[in-house]
């Protein structure tokens, strides 16, 4: 592990204020510690040459199944005024809402 992956528990008590989580005395030393071991880990695969590897997203090979995009009215006006209350709320066209001012 090296000096930059040093993590003490008043950043993971800032951390937790920032991300607005409660965490004890205890759980700040424990986190602090991980999160030094997983810097000190990205130190360690910093250093690997991977000049020579291509880059790749995703080991697997993917099919793009993708459609036409087309403009498509799916709801019919009926059906949708259908579902608003009944009585003087809705009229032939459009949904009837009280007035806020």
């Amino acid at each position: 592990m090296s000096d930059s992956a040093t993590i003490d528990p008043g950043t993971v008590a800032h951390m937790a204020a920032l991300s607005r989580l409660s965490v004890s005395q205890e759980e700040e030393a424990l986190f602090a510690r991980q999160f030094a071991d997983i810097l000190g880990y990205m130190d360690v695969l910093a250093k690997e040459d991977t000049s020579a590897v291509e880059p790749l997203y995703s080991p697997v090979q993917h099919e793009d199944r993708t459609r036409e995009d087309l403009a498509i009215n799916r709801r019919e006006r009926d059906a949708v005024l259908a579902n608003a209350p009944a009585g003087p709320k809705a009229d032939d066209q459009y949904f009837v809402v009280p007035r806020i001012v």
